[in-house]
């Protein structure tokens, strides 16, 4: 902990650091309570994102009525706000409370590692994955990939509290050498490819649409002989926990072919999605970036 962290300009972080750590030590129901007044009451007073999950979900779902469309972006909001207080709780709680709250099937995973085998766990931008990946890590040693956030006080304690109980941070720009040498040696990587990749990613079908992609994943399994696990992250009602399934591996996955590697990422995260689309993280600009031509895609109404 640096001196200079506890000069004036990080007062307002150590004030929510606080409000969260206060705030996820409370009962859990009570914290889901408190969520979905506060999520309803962001979804409503923030606008701009509000208009961009309601965008997506109409655009992954156009079959879907707009009454359908704006309560399950409400529910996202909700379960988002949800999944922040249960942050403090993966970073700060009792192994013993986390381990109340968090229900993991992870046999796959684990027989996997056992077996000396190489494993990628395909994780998309469920609303909650912090707490997921922090969690996953009491029982088994993983690795995860990181960005540095700019607030260097909030950066320190991303990094020390996730891996508070062990495993691997992997900073995005860091060389591809250091991830295969761990995944080489059987160490699980959680891996989030679902965010808009810019205009040096790939264009994919994501629902349908095309949306820039990031194509790195068959090539990491490749290079790694790794099996590619897809994992959904549900946060339960009224306080219950968080689920955590690992499905079956992705079949005859990679096939060397870039883009119906990267397409079969896509499917898989979808086929998740359409099980529990309240879960998702739709204020992400998923569609920003477009195939040449094409006007923009988020529009100021």
């Amino acid at each position: 902990m640096k001196a200079s962290f506890f000069l004036p300009k990080y007062w307002p972080t150590w004030f929510g650091l606080f409000l969260l750590r206060f705030i996820s030590s409370l009962p859990w129901p009570v914290v889901a309570f408190l969520s979905d007044m506060l999520g309803a009451l962001i979804y409503y007073l923030y606008k701009s994102r509000r208009q961009i999950a309601e965008q997506n979900l109409a655009t992954c779902f156009p079959d879907w009525p707009s009454s359908k469309i704006k309560a399950t972006a409400k529910r996202s909001f909700q379960l988002g706000t949800q999944a922040l207080f249960f942050t403090g709780i993966a970073w700060w709680a009792p192994v013993e409370r986390c381990k109340r709250l968090v229900d993991i099937d992870a046999k796959m995973l684990d027989q996997l590692t056992a077996e000396g085998k190489n494993s990628i766990v395909l994780m998309p931008h469920f609303v909650g994955l912090e707490m997921a990946a922090i969690l996953m890590s009491i029982e088994r040693t993983m690795m995860a990939m990181f960005q540095y956030a700019k607030n260097p006080l909030l950066h320190h304690f991303v990094v020390t509290r996730r891996t508070r109980f062990g495993g691997y941070l992997i900073e995005r720009k860091e060389p591809l050498r250091k991830m295969l040498k761990l995944l080489r040696k059987s160490i699980p990587m959680c891996y989030l490819p679902d965010q808009d990749a810019g205009r040096k990613g790939m264009f994919v079908p994501f629902f349908g649409v095309q949306a820039s992609s990031f194509d790195m994943l068959g090539k990491i399994a490749k290079m790694s002989n790794a099996t590619v696990i897809p994992c959904s992250i549900e946060i339960l009602e009224k306080g219950k926990g968080v689920r955590v399934r690992l499905h079956e591996p992705l079949v005859d996955y990679p096939l060397g072919d870039d883009f119906q590697d990267t397409l079969k990422q896509n499917q898989a995260i979808e086929a998740m999605v359409r099980l529990m689309p309240e879960q998702y993280l739709w204020a992400h600009k998923r569609f920003k970036t477009r195939p040449e031509g094409e006007e923009k895609f988020y529009k100021k109404r």
